[in-house]
């Protein structure tokens, strides 16, 4: 290992052996002392080096299995498993329209939507209300972090989009937010459906 010291300023080992792979090359023997080393804007006296040996060339086998690794690297990542994409169509019953635009499966649909300026309703973002409830009649839905919906909605077929994976090619239709809702909280109610305070959504909504 090469060392270069200069009073109390130390030069880097790497300069020290960049001078040493220059000597080499040069054909000379060694760096005697009193020379001259340029680092940077600086040069200074080279007190001491050691142990200034050549560079050993990589061998032809190295050189070899460098570039068979580097073959097999490249090609385990040109045959990584692609992320499965499905197409979803989307009914908005409220705007007269369908749309169709294609989803990865890792991916929520409002986002993916929203990403292909195509609009669909929504509210909290978070699947904690039923703004952008639908109803699925095909294909399959995963919605592990839809908390707006029960259980038994979900069975009946009720999905979230704004948490909601597809896990196949799925067709659609939005819901109205307080159809859902009291399909959801409406047994609880002995005197009727409840009245939505959008005054206390948009307070929530506020404090986030």
């Amino acid at each position: 290992m090469a060392a270069a010291v200069l009073g109390s300023i130390s030069i880097p080992r790497f300069v020290a052996a960049d001078v040493c792979r220059g000597a080499v090359v040069r054909g000379a023997p060694s760096i005697a002392v009193g020379d001259t080393l340029r680092y940077g804007r600086r040069v200074m006296d080279l007190h001491i080096i050691r142990n200034c040996t050549p560079v050993k060339k990589r061998s032809k086998r190295s050189l070899a299995m460098r570039a068979e690794l580097q073959t097999q690297t490249k090609s385990s990542l040109q045959t990584a498993p692609a992320i499965p994409t499905h197409q979803v169509t989307v009914h908005d019953r409220q705007r007269g329209v369908v749309h169709q635009f294609l989803v990865p499966e890792d991916q929520y649909i409002l986002h993916t939507a929203e990403s292909q300026d195509i609009s669909l309703p929504f509210a909290c973002r978070h699947g904690c209300c039923t703004s952008c409830a639908v109803r699925v009649k095909s294909g399959q839905i995963r919605q592990p972090e839809a908390l707006g919906i029960s259980a038994e909605l979900k069975d009946k077929g009720y999905a979230l989009l704004c948490v909601g994976f597809p896990s196949s090619d799925i067709e659609v239709e939005t819901q109205d937010e307080d159809e859902v809702y009291w399909l959801q909280f409406g047994r609880y109610f002995a005197r009727g459906p409840v009245e939505r305070d959008d005054y206390a959504l948009e307070l929530a909504m506020g404090d986030e």
